[in-house]
């Protein structure tokens, strides 16, 4: 079975993107490494125009909140615009309090907010926590 071709449904498929190459190359390691299926992304619009495409097959996106262009924000409130069920995990360099994070993305939902720098275990941790509350 090679990369883009299995469509097996025990391999989910996770939207990555972040400004920072070195961090969407870690991330995507470390997921494929779990056996999840990833796609990843520098440039938000990109990456919005992959999840126009394939929707269907993502079941989680994992976005910067900072980074030129489109922010995080933006690109949420458009991914669940297409899809409102797609499950979330925010990440920022910012510090921002849960509560307070929440409160200003109120008419969105998302998932999981992630502190950089984190640990891998605490993506893991946070994706693991998401797929047992659908399962």
């Amino acid at each position: 079975m090679k990369g883009h071709k299995d469509k097996s449904s025990d391999r989910k498929y996770i939207l990555a993107v972040d400004d920072d190459p070195d961090i969407v190359r870690l991330i995507e390691q470390a997921l494929n490494r779990q056996g999840l299926k990833v796609s990843a992304f520098t440039d938000a619009a990109m990456a919005l125009e992959d999840f126009k495409v394939n929707c269907k097959d993502c079941t989680m996106i994992l976005s910067d909140i900072r980074m030129p262009g489109m922010n995080g924000y933006e690109f949420i409130k458009k991914t669940k615009g297409i899809d409102k069920h797609v499950k979330t995990i925010l990440m920022s360099s910012f510090e921002i309090q849960e509560k307070e994070f929440h409160n200003l993305l109120s008419d969105i939902k998302v998932d999981a907010f992630l502190q950089k720098p984190f640990h891998i275990q605490q993506l893991n941790d946070a994706i693991e926590k998401i797929n047992a509350k659908t399962d």
